[in-house]
């Protein structure tokens, strides 16, 4: 399958952007480098409560279906990790890099 990258913008509840940059970093990055994704990058916009990122697969699945396996994996269910707990909106477009 060619590469797909997405560039996810989130809105992140008040006061809860730190706490938020650690678990994504902490339990949600090792398991999507497990599981065949790449993290081209990701940052804050404290101003907006944002926090922004780029995922990329370039395996034998879709992005899509290597991300619904992802979200099922038994890895991720024991995170215990809601994301409505920090994240108020959501913004994944798909990309094509040119540079």
């Amino acid at each position: 399958m060619p590469r797909t990258t997405q560039l996810r913008t989130y809105t992140v509840r008040e006061g809860m952007l730190d706490e938020w940059v650690t678990r994504w970093r902490e339990e949600i990055v090792p398991l999507r480098l497990e599981l065949g994704f790449t993290i081209g990058g990701a940052w804050v916009d404290r101003e907006r409560s944002h926090f922004v990122w780029l995922i990329s697969y370039d395996g034998p699945e879709t992005f899509a279906e290597r991300n619904a396996f992802y979200w099922s994996s038994p890895a991720r269910e024991e995170m215990g990790l809601d994301p409505d707990t920090y994240l108020v909106h959501t913004d994944d477009r798909t990309v094509e890099e040119r540079y």
